[in-house]
């Protein structure tokens, strides 16, 4: 594979890249890595499955790649996790993201998980971020968090400490690829901006999209209908989408079809499969589509009705996250005692 074939797989299905012409240089060498942070809070859901199913485009262009399970920014963000939960929801998110990344067409054991918990304790570490703090106002913290950490008229000291870590953690992981949501834009241009100053090295960063709810509008953690849930049985999946926000020949705001281009057809791709949608032959009988800009196009003409593309949605996004859900159910132990407000009476 040269340069270009892997600049375009790398890039594709973002959102941004800072920069391009660091990505290329970067990839025309040997041995890139990346890393990925996620916080260990709340249930993983559909969009965290689109970020992470780019996983495997990492590994299909030769780079090497870090999962970062990040318990202590999980405790930080105005203790969105509880230190006595850490454990558990840490060893829950890596079942869910071998999960994902098996799933999508890629071997979880390419992929190495690190715990924050694992070197963020250590002397250089906690050193260097003394460091730094001492060299960062709290408006340039605040404002590069402000898409991440919860904030509040008089925040938590937490929460300014956490982009400090996500920062120094780039150059304690070895990584040249800082890749995360858009929302994680802040922290990053914050460490291409210092980290140079403590030892390490600008980082690439690539950016994924954040995706529409089902509900329309952004998606919402605490709403359980603008989500489809890891868990979510097959019947579930099917009213979700069934009811979700996807009017005629709208693409803005439109989960159902950002969902279908940013995971159904590249898993689809992966596995050599086409998206078909069943119709009467009344209405034009069945219609099959290889790629997503087709089914867009065939969406925005009107020639593709939402109620015949809902429940073809439903079925293979349902299909899609299947194996994620199948280790889940092997694990209910782990999710009451990760989630016992919601699984400990199970």
């Amino acid at each position: 594979m040269d340069t270009a074939e892997r600049l375009d797989l790398v890039t594709r299905h973002t959102e941004e890249v800072v920069t391009e012409d660091e990505l290329e240089t970067l990839l025309e060498g040997d041995d890139p890595s990346a890393y990925i942070g996620y916080a260990p809070t709340g249930e993983m859901h559909i969009g965290h499955f689109t970020t992470m199913r780019k996983l495997a485009d990492f590994l299909q262009a030769g780079v090497d790649v870090t999962v970062l399970i990040a318990d202590l920014h999980a405790h930080l963000d105005d203790e969105k996790s509880p230190f006595d939960l850490l454990d558990a929801r840490s060893e829950y998110y890596r079942v869910a993201i071998e999960g994902m990344i098996d799933a999508a067409g890629a071997d979880p054991d390419d992929v190495e998980f690190v715990r924050g918990t694992d070197f963020q304790l250590d002397e250089d570490y906690t050193l260097e971020m003394y460091r730094m703090a001492a060299e960062t106002t709290i408006a340039r913290t605040q404002r590069a968090a402000s898409e991440v950490v919860r904030e509040s008229e008089s925040p938590n000291l937490g929460g300014l400490i956490y982009p400090l870590m996500q920062t120094l953690d780039v150059d304690a992981l070895d990584a040249d690829i800082a890749y995360g949501g858009v929302d994680q834009r802040g922290i990053y241009m914050l460490s291409r901006e210092i980290l140079p100053d403590h030892g390490g090295e600008a980082p690439v960063c690539l950016f994924a999209p954040l995706l529409s709810g089902l509900t329309g509008g952004k998606m919402s953690a605490s709403d359980e209908s603008s989500k489809v849930n890891l868990t979510d049985d097959r019947d579930a999946v099917v009213e979700k989408i069934q009811e979700a926000y996807c009017p005629m020949g709208e693409v803005e705001d439109n989960g159902v079809l950002e969902y279908l281009d940013h995971l159904v057809f590249p898993v689809l791709e992966q596995r050599g499969e086409t998206f078909v949608v069943e119709r009467p032959e009344e209405y034009g009988g069945d219609l099959t589509y290889e790629d997503y800009e087709s089914l867009e196009a065939d969406f925005v003409s009107e020639e593709l009705h939402p109620a015949d593309l809902k429940p073809a949605a439903g079925e293979c996004i349902s299909e899609v996250i299947d194996p994620v859900r199948e280790r889940l159910a092997d694990r209910e132990d782990l999710l009451a005692e990760a989630y016992p407000e919601k699984y400990g009476d199970e």
